[in-house]
Formats: C-alpha cells, sequence, structure tokens
C-alpha cells in the first residue's frame, strides 16, 4: 500500500461521465459539455474552492479531445516555464500536429509579468489555457488574460456527491475493496472535509489505515477520534476559512474590537493572503457602516494599497488597525438594503424609460420631440435644490433610501425631509 499513490489520486475520474458533481457545466446538454463535444474549446478559467475537481476536470477535456496536456503550477513556475511550454506549442502548430491544453494551476499567483507572458499565446491560439483558482479572477486575473478566457465557477460538491465519492471508493479501490467498512454516520467525515473531495477521500484513506479491524464500522465518534487530532487549527484552503473569515466578519458588524482582532490574528497566523482580508473589510465598510461613518471605506481602501505595497509582516499592523476602526465605528446597512430595493424595483418592473425631462438633447431634433424640457437645474435655484420626479412615472414617489439609525443620517434624514416633503415620507 505505501507505494501506491494517495487514494484521492486512484479515484481521479477519466472521463466526464465519472466524474462528480458541476452538473451544471458537464451534465448532458450543459453549457461546457456542449463545448467540449463541439471541439471549439475556448481558453477558460475555472473558478472554485479547492477539491471541487479544477484539475480533473482540465485533465478530462484534454484526453477528450486527445490534446496535450501540459501541466504548471503557479506556486513554483515562472515566466521561463512558461515560454518553454509556449515554445514547444510552437513546434507542434509548425509540424501541424494537435495543439496543446496549458493548465496553470492557482493562477491567481502568477505575477503581472508571468500573465502577460500568456496574452500572445492564448491570443494566437497556440495553446487553449484552462487556469484554475480559488479567488475572484476578477481581482487576481489581468484584465488583457480575463478578456480573452471564458469564467465558469465551480460549485462545491452536495452532500449526496461526496457520498457517492465514498461508496465508488469502497466498490472500486484497489485496496479498499478487499476490507470490510461501514460508513454508520457520516456526518463527521463531510464536516473535517469541509466539501473538499481530495480532503474527504485523504481522510477516509487515513481512518482505514488507522484502524486494525476486520470489520471497520465509522461512527461521528470514530471518525473525531481518529482525525481530530491531525487537522490543522486554520487550514486557509478548506472549512475554516470560511468559519474563520465569517468570525472576523461577525466580530466587526457586531462591534466587538477584541473578537475581530483575535479572529484576524487566527488568519495571520495560519498564513491567510492579507489581501483577502484586506479585500474584506472593504466590503464591510460599505455592507455594515456606509454613511454612518464614510471614512470606514477610505481607510479600508488605505489599508488595501498600504498591504499591497508593503507586505508581511508588517501589514499585520495595518490591517489591525483597520479591523479595530470598523469595528469601533457607527454602523449602517442602509446603502445595502437601498441598491437590494432597487435591484428588486428593476426585475419586477423591467426597463422603465428615462423620463423625458432627464433625458440628454445634444441634437436639435432631440429637442424638438422633448427631451430635456422642463428639466431644472438645481444650482439655479435656492439652496441648490428644485422639486423634480427622478424616477420613471410608474414608481414615481418610491422610497429607495431609508436612513440609518444613527447620527450622521438621521441628520441626512431631516435635511431629505425639508426638501422632499410628503413625497417620499422622511
Amino acid at each position: 500500500m505505501n507505494n501506491l499513490p494517495p487514494l484521492a489520486e486512484r479515484m481521479r475520474p477519466a472521463s466526464l461521465d465519472d466524474y462528480a458533481g458541476q452538473k451544471h457545466l458537464v451534465g448532458k446538454g450543459a453549457v461546457l459539455r456542449k463545448a467540449i463535444e463541439s471541439g471549439a474549446l475556448p481558453s477558460m478559467i475555472f473558478w472554485g474552492p479547492p477539491g471541487v475537481g479544477k484539475t480533473t476536470l482540465a485533465y478530462i477535456i484534454s484526453q477528450s479531445l486527445f490534446r496535450p496536456f501540459f501541466s504548471l503550477s503557479a506556486i513554483n513556475s515562472g515566466v521561463k516555464d512558461v515560454r518553454e511550454v509556449i515554445e514547444k506549442a510552437t513546434l507542434l502548430k509548425e509540424q501541424g500536429d494537435v495543439l496543446p491544453v496549458l493548465f496553470i494551476d492557482e493562477i491567481h499567483r502568477f505575477s503581472k509579468s508571468q500573465q502577460d507572458s500568456l496574452l500572445g499565446a492564448v491570443e494566437r491560439g497556440i495553446v487553449t489555457l484552462i487556469g484554475a483558482t480559488t479567488e475572484n479572477p476578477s481581482f487576481e486575473v489581468i484584465s488583457a488574460l480575463l478578456s480573452r478566457c471564458q469564467v465558469y465557477i465551480l460549485k462545491p460538491l452536495e452532500e449526496q456527491d461526496l457520498l457517492d465519492l465514498l461508496n465508488k471508493a469502497m466498490k472500486e479501490d484497489i485496496v479498499l475493496r478487499k476490507r470490510d467498512i461501514i460508513i454508520k454516520e457520516h456526518e463527521a467525515l463531510l464536516r473535517l472535509s469541509g466539501g473538499d473531495a481530495r480532503k474527504l477521500l485523504n481522510i477516509f484513506e487515513l481512518l482505514v489505515s488507522a484502524i486494525d479491524a476486520k470489520k471497520i464500522v465509522l461512527t461521528n465518534d470514530v471518525v473525531l477520534e481518529h482525525v481530530q487530532q491531525n487537522m490543522a487549527l486554520y487550514d486557509k484552503a478548506g472549512e475554516q476559512h470560511y468559519d474563520i473569515i465569517s468570525a472576523f466578519i461577525k466580530s466587526m458588524r457586531g462591534s466587538d474590537p477584541n473578537g475581530a482582532v483575535y479572529w484576524l490574528a487566527r488568519m495571520i497566523a495560519g498564513g491567510e493572503d492579507p489581501l483577502f482580508i484586506a479585500r474584506r473589510m472593504l466590503i464591510l465598510a460599505s455592507e455594515d457602516i456606509g454613511n454612518a461613518n464614510p471614512n470606514a471605506l477610505l481607510l479600508a481602501q488605505s489599508c488595501f494599497n498600504a498591504v499591497q505595497v508593503i507586505g508581511m509582516p508588517e501589514s499585520q499592523l495595518i490591517l489591525s488597525q483597520t479591523c479595530i476602526y470598523l469595528a469601533t465605528s457607527a454602523k449602517s446597512n442602509s446603502a445595502t438594503t437601498a441598491i437590494g430595493t432597487a435591484m428588486s424595483l428593476v426585475r419586477e418592473n423591467g426597463d422603465l424609460p428615462v423620463p423625458l425631462h432627464l433625458r440628454n438633447a445634444p441634437t436639435k431634433l432631440m429637442k424638438n420631440i422633448g427631451y430635456g424640457k422642463n428639466y431644472k437645474y438645481a444650482h439655479s435655484y435656492e439652496g441648490n435644490f428644485a422639486e423634480l420626479d427622478f424616477l420613471p412615472e410608474q414608481i414615481a414617489g418610491t422610497k429607495i433610501y431609508e436612513p440609518g439609525n444613527n447620527a450622521r443620517e438621521a441628520e441626512s434624514k431631516e435635511r431629505l425631509k425639508k426638501l422632499w416633503g410628503s413625497r417620499y415620507n422622511y
């Protein structure tokens, strides 16, 4: 058994029909499956959490199309490695051979210059790029490369997908099929795996190896007893990654700087990407503080920029300062609820026409048909305000923004009440 590859590698599927999950992409009639079957494969980015099959899917695609498969990891590859692959691909093209698929794992870790080195080859179709990332490609992949790729979102595996993987391993694996294994309870197995198929199979293999019995009966207690002491306190690619960032955000939202700094320290000690932390604080500054304290967004943006420039370990000071400021700030989610209400109105009412008096009138024809007619220029009136309808007629008078219960927005509410009277009922 020691000479065999890990269970997760032994169970790696070889075809789309054996592939677990992602039915929205590779199920019968799904968008990516159609592209594969047609042979017209675009360069693409797979975005999703760890262990959902990004690498496996890339390999299956190359094999389905009988294309050479080159694989690089952004952790230990550089521009030189990329150029070597492109040279090989160029030679294949000159010889009239089938062009390869270039798979780059963790492409978000590639620097701008490394990503730039891919552009020409992708644009000319010398290679079909498949990049895998756990981070939002809008933030981590340069726009020039992103515009040349189709982004596919891979979802966390469903509970049944994971259970099917375990059952298949017990029936088909060269080692496990010889053992008498009963999964009496599966909750602890799935929780410890965090929805990561690779981690689930590794934990399962660890259990089977550790339990020296003819018949192995797995309960939640048995799983925890054998596995929990071997689990990392913080796994930035697994379940705790999401649990701890959630605790961090909720501590700041709940105005507890003590909890916020503690969970920040847990993430820093675990090697979390400081830009990921700074990015989440940027979101919170608008989502949970907003106009109760507009300076929060400015500080969060400054924090993000500073972390980019300085790096660790010094950035922990900036992250700490910012998280304490956000935690102790006045709170308001009025910006969040306002855009939510506005988006609901758009969905419910469709594309309502812009009132004529609000339309731009750059031509004489537009002026003749009423564009811009009766528009009142606010600065021409006392107090820089002129009462006017700024919403489409069908939803006129709808109050979308509800000021939060804090000093700054209370002041805004009074001003709106004075300006608009009963129109919006402020």
